[in-house]
């Protein structure tokens, strides 16, 4: 009954708020967040360390910054994932060379777009599919109703979610091979066995190596996407740089020049990256599924 429940007012809850302005969901948010800010909390202390690894004059206001930063990226999720107005939502974003994904594409090898977890990046989805079909990676939640319920939420016409394992790498092989865009976060730790250590602001940190797998196998054009609020209320502005050059072969060397790109947007919004993410803990070990899948 409780797998019934839940779904029905999650929905609700996130419709009532992506039914707000703009302007009152990042307001809410930033109270969130300066409540996360105010409070002692595991999370704001492992934020303040890795924003001292990456920055190390940042200073109490860039953390405060961040803190708030990480409550509106909370509430701004509902604005991304109900709104289905195509043309409202890219009124949000100011974007000023949309063609060069659309010469990317022509190539019929598909494209990569790589984001790290600052700014708001969950419009990226919502606002990048409107114009091209892609499949967007995510990481599943430990309960199997609540990955279908994020599915049906954030799926839209042109958008696919893919798990992150087995059957949703699969889906993104299909994805690029047919010419089309997907889409991955790679400062996420992957699981044992399926990434290197590679050095991320001067620290090493466990990377995943699919991108660089995806990219040996479709020829695919990696671009870098940055989602950066502007204010309260004033949008946001998609920040972009696309790879001239093949990832190397070395997977560790791959590794680094992935984190290097994801260094250099964050550096862009340093104030908006989530430094409480524990982006260098040890990776899991490998679900006896994900083995058994791997061996199908």
């Amino acid at each position: 009954m409780l797998k019934k429940i839940v779904p029905v007012l999650l929905t609700a809850l996130f419709k009532a708020l992506g039914a707000l302005p703009l302007v009152a969901v990042q307001t809410l948010g930033w109270c969130a967040g300066w409540l996360a800010w105010r409070l002692p909390s595991s999370y704001k202390n492992r934020a303040a360390q890795n924003l001292k690894q990456a920055f190390p004059d940042s200073d109490a206001q860039t953390l405060r910054a961040a803190m708030l930063s990480s409550g509106q990226l909370i509430y701004e999720m509902p604005f991304w994932w109900t709104r289905r107005d195509d043309a409202f939502l890219n009124a949000q974003v100011a974007c000023d060379n949309w063609q060069q994904f659309d010469e990317a594409l022509a190539l019929k090898k598909g494209v990569i777009l790589l984001s790290p977890h600052a700014g708001c990046f969950e419009l990226l989805g919502p606002v990048y599919s409107s114009h091209y079909r892609s499949t967007v990676l995510f990481r599943p939640p430990r309960y199997a109703w609540l990955q279908d319920w994020i599915i049906q939420m954030r799926t839209r016409t042109q958008l696919t979610m893919a798990p992150a394992n087995q059957l949703g790498v699969r889906t993104l092989v299909k994805t690029l091979l047919r010419g089309h865009t997907i889409g991955i976060l790679p400062d996420q730790v992957p699981v044992e066995g399926e990434g290197v250590w590679a050095p991320f602001f001067g620290k090493p940190a466990y990377t995943m190596t699919l991108v660089q797998r995806l990219q040996q196998l479709s020829g695919a054009t990696i671009f870098i996407l940055g989602a950066k609020r502007n204010g309260l209320g004033k949008g946001y502005t998609l920040l972009h740089k696309k790879l001239e050059y093949a990832l190397p072969e070395d997977a560790v060397a791959a590794a680094s020049i992935i984190n290097q790109e994801m260094q250099a947007m964050i550096a862009q919004m340093p104030e908006q990256y989530l430094w409480g993410y524990n982006r260098y803990k040890e990776p899991r070990a490998k679900s006896q599924n994900a083995k058994t899948l791997e061996q199908t």
